[in-house]
C-alpha cells in the first residue's frame, strides 16, 4: 500500500498553500553556502509559506552531480522542523531513470519528506505507459506530486489520457500543472476532475505566468452527464521563492474573494494579475526564453541579503543583458509585489 500523509498535512495540501521552490545558496567559489541556505528556509517559514520544495528545476538540477543533493535535502528539512511550529508541507524532487528515481525517493523519505515532487525530465524515450509504471514504483515510497514542466525548460507534451490515468494512481496527492500553456493546463484540469479521484488529487499552479488567472478560476467540467467544479487551490512556483511574504497574503485574498462571491473577480484582481505576469516575464527572463530564470531569482534573493551573489553551479549561466534592468523596472512600477521591508526587519535572524 502506498503512504500516506498525515492528515493535518493532507487538509493543508487540499486547501491550498504556497509553495516556494527553493534556491541553492553558493558561495563566491560555487561551494554550497549553508549559513544562507538555511537563512533561505526560515525566510520561507516566517513568510508564513505552507512547505518548500527542494531538489527541483529552481535548486539547480546538477546538485545531483556534485554531490550536493543529500545536503541540501538534509539542511531544509532539518531547518524546517526547527522554524515552523506548524503543519509544512516538505516535498523532495525527485528525477532520473526508475533506479535514481527510486533512490532519490529513498533518501526523501529517510530524512522525513512528504512528498516526492516527480519530474520526468530526461525519460523522452519512454511512453506514456511506462511513464504511469515509473509513478507507481515511486509511488510505493513516497505520496507523489505529479508535475508537467514546460517544454521550454526540458518538459514534455503529455496527453489528456495519461493525466488520466496518472490521477488514478492511489499514491498521487497533487499535481503541479505547470505547462505554461490554457490548453495544456485544461487536459490536466479535465482528468482529474473525471477520474475516480477526483477530490484527493489537489491542483496547484506552476504556471508562473499565469497565477492569479488560475487561482481564481472554477473549472467545471461534464462527468458523466454532470459538473464537476475543480479548482487550482495553491501554487508551487519558482517566482513564489521571490517576494514570499506578499505572496502568502496574495493567496490568501484569492481564498476571500472565492467565498465572498465565486462567480464574480473583482477587476482590481484581474489587473494585479498581468502585474504578476509582468514581474514574472523579469525574474524568470522570458524574453530570452527563460535563459536567466535561476539567475533572475538569485538577482532578487542577492538585493534583499538573503544571498551574497547570483552564482549558479553552471558557471555560464547567470542573468541575460537587460535582465537586471527588467528588475530594476518591476521594483519601481509594481512595488506592491515585494516584501524588502519584511525581509529587512528579519535577515539578521534568519542569518543567524
Amino acid at each position: 500500500m502506498a503512504p500516506s500523509l498525515p492528515e493535518s498535512k493532507a487538509r493543508l495540501l487540499r486547501e491550498g498553500t504556497v509553495i516556494p521552490a527553493h534556491p541553492l545558496a553558493l558561495n563566491a567559489a560555487r561551494q554550497l553556502d549553508e549559513r544562507r541556505q538555511r537563512a533561505l528556509t526560515r525566510y520561507y517559514v516566517g513568510a508564513g509559506a505552507g512547505g518548500v520544495a527542494v531538489g527541483v528545476h529552481t535548486t539547480q538540477f546538477e546538485i545531483r552531480d556534485v554531490g550536493l543533493l543529500e545536503p541540501v535535502l538534509r539542511l531544509a528539512a532539518e531547518t524546517a522542523d526547527e522554524a515552523a511550529q506548524r503543519p509544512f508541507l516538505k516535498v523532495a524532487g525527485v528525477c532520473g531513470d526508475r533506479q535514481q528515481a527510486l533512490a532519490e525517493a529513498e533518501l526523501a523519505a529517510s530524512l522525513g519528506y512528504d512528498i516526492a515532487l516527480l519530474s520526468f525530465r530526461g525519460l523522452e524515450h519512454l511512453s506514456e505507459a511506462q511513464l504511469i509504471e515509473h509513478t507507481q514504483a515511486v509511488a510505493e515510497i513516497m505520496p507523489i506530486f505529479g508535475f508537467y514542466l514546460q517544454t521550454a525548460v526540458g518538459g514534455r507534451r503529455l496527453s489528456y489520457d495519461f493525466w488520466r490515468r496518472f490521477a488514478e494512481v492511489p499514491g498521487v496527492v497533487a499535481i503541479k500543472v505547470a505547462p505554461f500553456d490554457r490548453y495544456a493546463t485544461l487536459d490536466v484540469v479535465r482528468a482529474v476532475a473525471g477520474s475516480t479521484r477526483a477530490e484527493q488529487v489537489a491542483l496547484y499552479t506552476g504556471n508562473d505566468d499565469n497565477i492569479v488567472i488560475d487561482l481564481v478560476t472554477p473549472y467545471r467540467v461534464a462527468v458523466d452527464g454532470r459538473l464537476v467544479e475543480k479548482r487550482i487551490v495553491g501554487g508551487l512556483l519558482g517566482q513564489w521563492a521571490v517576494w514570499t511574504k506578499v505572496a502568502v497574503e496574495l493567496l490568501e485574498e484569492l481564498k476571500r474573494a472565492r467565498q465572498v462571491d465565486a462567480g464574480v473577480v473583482p477587476a482590481e484582481l484581474l489587473t494585479r494579475a498581468v502585474a504578476w505576469t509582468d514581474a514574472n516575464a523579469a525574474v524568470f527572463d522570458a524574453a530570452n526564453r527563460f535563459q536567466g530564470v535561476i539567475a533572475g531569482v538569485h538577482e532578487v534573493l542577492r538585493r534583499q541579503g538573503l544571498l551574497e551573489g547570483i552564482w549558479c553551479l553552471d558557471p555560464e549561466e547567470g542573468l541575460s543583458p537587460g535582465q537586471a534592468e527588467e528588475i530594476e523596472r518591476i521594483y519601481r512600477e509594481h512595488p506592491e509585489l515585494t516584501d524588502d521591508e519584511f525581509v529587512s526587519a528579519h535577515l539578521a535572524q534568519w542569518l543567524g
